[in-house]
């Protein structure tokens, strides 16, 4: 996969590509707040939904954790991934972060468990239902339609600023809990004030959608009408090696990821034994620069090619995996710590930075948003959102460092994996 030399623009085409860019990768920042602001508040919500003495609200609280996490992210990478590619990238983007506006604004208007029974945590999982749909669509129709608007020898750049306002997100439901907890006691933020960051939600969500209503379709009528057009069974039929190709880099690709990201945290107060404080702000330093280092290695990618981003992922997350989650163990100084967070997150960069475009161009635009998004979503389902479980459960029966040879044995196969890339890319290389 070699590299693409940029090629001319008028002012006004570069103009009308970044603004697609802005306005498409804005509506992920919103789809991601939306979904990580759940996470965040659930500490003062949950007494209002689920009270310790209904068992039945109990059980429903962990199916719907459970579903939105795992069921809806891959169904909703397939849903999305099949309208992208059937009725344009314009449409699916559109419907999604409509779909997780009203998720934001169904949750913020909820009567609670004392008011209306049974009913309010029925209501909060199919809203949260909703958001997993909504946001296991988002990332294989948003990285497609980047990648396609992204302007070619530029292609890397332009398309890491998925990741950047995917944490951007993350980011973002941090720092307004954080200034919610400075405004308002806990009474306060148990009683009403959590209902605020989804009020947020559902109007930058609105906004977004003013954003994307403008966008201009990437796909043609021809590749929309063809006859496999977002079906599973031309994938399976024609992009199999693709398909899998791209499954074995995600797998490991979100393993990495979602180790040195969501599961950190807990790793540095439980094995590490910082205070949740310490931990939380050094994981925030560390998510912003994490966010800052994608643009520069996107454009590292269209310097030296993509397969060559994904063979350095590889390797170097082969190699440093263990070193660095052995050291954090016993680490004492959260500025060492965070050193050697930001030199993993460095090495995942080289994954998450050029994540969607690399999947892009391994399938023909007729099926190119399905195949990134439901290759993406069942190896983020699998691997991903299982991180946590696994380390916690060796961790729990005296096998905490297995754990780091699990996630260095699921490098090793990106790194094989990568050499399966083709040097020079499959489809989208010639595009204007």
């Amino acid at each position: 996969m070699t590299a693409v030399l940029p090629i001319p623009y008028s002012f006004e085409e570069k103009r009308k590509r970044i603004f697609a860019i802005v306005a498409a990768s804005s509506g992920n920042l919103v789809e991601w707040f939306d979904f990580y602001i759940y996470a965040f508040c659930a500490i003062y919500f949950a007494p209002a939904f689920f009270p310790k003495s209904d068992p039945t609200a109990q059980l429903l609280n962990t199916a719907g954790v459970f579903a939105a996490g795992f069921l809806m992210r891959p169904i909703g990478g397939w849903i999305f991934g099949r309208l992208a590619d059937r009725k344009g990238r314009k449409t699916s983007m559109v419907v999604s972060v409509t779909m997780m506006c009203a998720g934001s604004l169904l949750i913020a208007c909820l009567p609670t468990y004392a008011s209306i029974g049974a009913a309010a945590p029925v209501l909060l999982l199919a809203a949260r239902l909703l958001q997993g749909l909504s946001v296991g669509g988002e990332y294989g129709t948003t990285a497609t339609y980047m990648s396609e608007v992204a302007m070619r020898g530029q292609r890397g750049f332009y398309s890491s600023f998925q990741y950047v306002t995917l944490i951007g997100g993350q980011l973002l439901a941090v720092l307004v809990v954080v200034l919610l907890q400075q405004l308002l006691d806990e009474a306060e933020l148990k009683s009403w004030g959590w209902r605020i960051p989804f009020v947020l939600g559902a109007l930058t969500a609105v906004v977004a959608l003013m954003l994307r209503r403008t966008l201009h379709e990437t796909t043609t009528a021809q590749t929309r009408n063809s006859k496999g057009a977002g079906s599973v069974a031309e994938l399976l039929k024609n992009h199999k090696r693709a398909l899998l190709v791209v499954l074995g880099y995600t797998a490991g690709g979100s393993l990495i990821f979602y180790t040195f990201t969501t599961y950190m945290q807990k790793y540095l107060v439980n094995s590490a034994g910082m205070s949740i404080k310490t931990a939380s702000n050094v994981m925030t330093a560390c998510l912003f620069l994490y966010m800052c280092m994608q643009p520069l290695f996107g454009a590292l990618s269209d310097r030296i090619g993509r397969r060559n981003n994904m063979l350095l992922f590889g390797a170097l997350g082969t190699l440093m995996t263990v070193p660095v989650l052995t050291s954090l163990q016993s680490v004492t100084s959260p500025l060492v710590a965070g050193v050697l967070i930001c030199v993993a997150l460095a090495v995942v960069s080289f994954y998450t930075s050029v994540g969607g475009i690399v999947k892009a161009e391994m399938f023909p635009p007729e099926v190119r948003a399905l195949g990134v998004g439901l290759s993406y979503a069942v190896g983020n389902a699998i691997f991903g959102g299982t991180a946590e479980y696994v380390a916690l459960g060796l961790k729990s029966i005296g096998y905490e460092s297995y754990f780091y040879w699990y996630v260095t044995g699921m490098m090793v196969l990106a790194f094989a994996v990568s050499f399966l890339l083709p040097r020079q890319a499959s489809y989208l290389h010639h595009d204007h």
